[in-house]
C-alpha cells in the first residue's frame, strides 16, 4: 500500500452546488446544476470543534481522496472538482479533503497503539489555521521550528507539553516563550544550549530539553532535504555528546534532560533507515541513562515519503515505519515521539490552476497556467516530482503530446512539470497538480506580486468551506508605510469632518 493512500471512503457524487459569498469579500451567490444534494460553501473565521469520524478497518485500500471517475471528471471526497473551479474566482486555488486529513492521522494512531508516544505534527508543511485546529482536535502535538510557528501552535490550542521546538538557529526570546509554556526544546549546538539556559533563567521555569544527535546516516533522499548526515547543520556531532552531557550537569537549576532526537530527512521510502538511526539512538541513551540521567523520550524525527508519481509503488506506511523500532522502544522503556508532516497533509490537497493558452518553441510544447512557482515551489526548487492531470475531459480529438507545464513568473524555473504527457487543453480548461498540501503554501510567495491563493477544503458532509482567504493587492499595500499614513490622514479627515457635521447639526436643533 502506497503511504500516500490509507484509506478509502465512499463518494456520493453532488449535483448542486451553491456558494455563498464571503462577507469580508464582496461577491454574489452563484447557483449550479439541479442535484441530489446540495454543497454549501461558507467561510470558517472561527473554530468549529468536529468529531472525528473512526477509521474503519474493511475499508483500507489503496485509494487517493482525488480520483478520476468514468465520465473522465476529477473529483474530491465526492466533489466535482470542475463545477467547482466555475463557482469560485478565477485564480489559483488550494482545495484539501479534511476527511482524509483525519484518515492519515489515524494511520499513525492506529500504527501507535501499544506505545506510549506523541505524534508531532510539523507545522512548517503546512500551517493553515484551521488544520491546526483540527489535528489538534484529533489529538495531535506539534513541532515548531520558529517562535511564530510556537505562537500559532498556542493559538491553535495545542498543548505545549505535546510540542517540540526544533532549529538550527532558535532565538532568545523564542526561546523564553518556549520554556515559560513548557515545551520540549531540542538542543542543537553549543550556542543553542546557552541560549536555553538563559531563556529557563528569563522565564524562571527549567526547560524540559532533548539532544538532538546527528547520527550520520545516510537518508537516500535529495541532499536538500537530508538532515541526519555529518555534513547537515542540523544536531550535535556524536563524538560531542559527552561535553553536552556535562554541560546539562553543570545547570541543574536550569535543564533537565529528558530524551535524545534525531531526524534524518525527508520523503524517505526506505524504513530500515529509521530502524538503523534507532539503533544508535538507543546506544546513546543507554550511555545517558548509566551517567544518572532519567530519560524517557526517543524523538525519531519525521521524514515518510509518499507515491508523488502515483504509480501505485508499494511504498511504507506509519505501521511499517513504527513497527521497524517498536521492539528497541519498548525495550527501553521509551515513550516515542514522531514528527510527521508531508506524510499527514501534502496527499490531501491539490492545487487547481486554469489553462491560460499553448505554445510551442518548435522543440518543446508548453502549457502555460494561471498558477506558478510563486503558488508552488517545488518543483523549482528542488526538481521536485508532483502529478499533473486535467480536471475534465479534453475534446474527442484532442492530440496527447509532451509538454512542459509552465507558470507567467518571470523565471525560467518557472515550471510545474516537465516532459509530461498530456492531451492538449482547451483555453481555460482547469489543471490540477496533485499532493500540494506539504511545503507548497507555506513555501508560497508574492513574487512578481502574485499574492498567495485562497484554500478550501471539502467537509465530512460534502460541503465546502473556505479555510483561509485569498490575499489581494490591497493586503498588499497595507504594509507599505506611505499607504498606511495616507490611510491614517484619511481616516484623521473623515473623522473631523463628520464631528464639524455634528456640532453643525446639534446647533442647528
Amino acid at each position: 500500500m502506497a503511504t500516500a493512500h490509507f484509506f478509502s471512503h465512499s463518494p456520493s457524487l453532488p449535483k448542486t452546488l451553491k456558494c455563498h459569498s464571503n462577507p469580508a469579500r464582496s461577491g454574489p451567490s452563484m447557483l449550479f446544476k439541479p442535484s441530489s444534494h446540495t454543497l454549501k460553501l461558507r467561510a470558517v473565521l472561527s473554530e468549529k470543534h468536529t468529531t472525528a469520524v473512526p477509521s474503519d478497518p474493511a475499508t483500507k485500500k489503496f485509494q487517493h481522496c482525488f480520483s478520476k471517475s468514468e465520465d473522465g471528471f476529477l473529483y474530491c471526497e465526492g466533489l466535482k472538482v470542475q463545477d467547482f473551479l466555475e463557482s469560485v474566482e478565477k485564480r489559483p486555488f488550494y482545495l484539501y479533503s479534511k476527511p482524509q486529513i483525519t484518515r492519515n492521522f489515524e494511520a499513525y494512531q492506529d500504527a501507535l497503539v501499544g506505545l506510549q508516544s506523541i505524534i508531532g505534527y510539523a507545522i512548517k508543511a503546512n500551517n493553515n489555521l484551521k488544520i491546526l485546529e483540527h489535528l489538534r482536535q484529533l489529538g495531535c502535538g506539534a513541532v515548531l521550528v520558529s517562535g511564530n510557528e510556537l505562537r500559532l501552535a498556542l493559538r491553535a490550542g495545542f498543548d505545549p507539553t505535546s510540542c517540540i521546538f526544533n532549529g538550527n538557529g532558535k532565538l532568545l526570546e523564542d526561546l523564553v516563550l518556549a520554556a515559560q509554556e513548557g515545551v520540549f526544546i531540542n538542543v542543537d549546538s553549543e550556542f543553542d544550549l546557552d541560549n536555553i539556559v538563559s531563556a529557563a533563567r528569563i522565564a524562571g521555569k527549567k526547560a524540559n530539553v532533548l539532544l538532538r544527535i546527528n547520527p550520520d546516516v545516510d537518508p537516500q533522499v535529495h541532499p536538500y532535504v537530508a538532515t541526519g548526515n555529518k555534513n547537515s547543520k542540523f544536531g550535535i556531532r556524536n563524538e560531542k555528546l559527552q561535553w553536552f552531557l556535562d554541560a546539562v550537569k553543570a545547570h541543574p537549576g536550569e535543564l533537565k534532560l529528558v530524551g535524545a532526537h534525531c531526524h534524518l530527512g525527508s520523503t524517505i521510502t526506505k524504513v530500515d533507515i529509521f530502524r538503523d538511526a534507532a539503533v544508535l539512538m538507543v546506544n546513546y541513551i543507554d550511555q545517558i541513562r548509566a551517567q544518572g540521567f532519567e530519560i524517557e523520550y526517543l524523538n525519531i524525527g519525521g521524514g515518510l515519503g509518499i507515491d508523488y508519481h502515483h504509480t501505485g509503488a508499494v511504498l511504507p506506511t506509519p505501521r511499517d515505519l513504527i513497527n521497524t523500532v517498536r521492539e528497541l522502544v519498548l525495550s527501553r522503556g521509551l515513550n516515542l515521539i514522531i514528527e510527521p508532516g508531508r506524510s499527514l497533509i501534502a496527499n490531501t490537497c491539490c492545487l487547481v490552476n486554469r489553462v491560460t493558452g499553448v505554445k510551442t518553441n518548435g522543440t518543446k510544447n508548453f502549457i502555460v497556467i494561471d498558477g506558478s512557482m510563486a503558488e508552488l515551489i517545488r518543483p523549482s526548487l528542488y526538481d521536485a516530482y508532483q502529478h499533473i492531470e486535467l480536471v475534465s475531459p479534453p475534446p474527442p480529438d484532442a492530440d496527447i503530446s509532451t509538454f512542459d507545464v509552465v507558470g507567467p513568473v518571470c523565471e525560467s524555473a518557472d515550471f510545474l512539470g516537465k516532459n509530461r504527457e498530456l492531451p492538449t487543453p482547451a483555453k481555460g480548461a482547469g489543471l490540477v497538480v496533485h499532493d500540494a498540501g506539504a511545503y507548497c503554501m507555506s513555501m508560497a510567495s508574492t513574487y512578481n506580486l502574485k499574492m498567495r491563493p485562497p484554500e478550501y477544503w471539502v467537509e465530512e458532509d460534502g460541503s465546502v468551506t473556505k479555510i483561509r482567504h485569498g490575499e489581494t493587492f490591497e493586503d498588499h499595500m497595507r504594509f507599505d508605510p506611505v499607504f498606511v499614513e495616507l490611510s491614517l490622514g484619511w481616516l484623521a479627515s473623515n473623522v473631523l469632518l463628520l464631528k464639524q457635521r455634528l456640532q453643525f447639526l446639534l446647533c442647528s436643533q
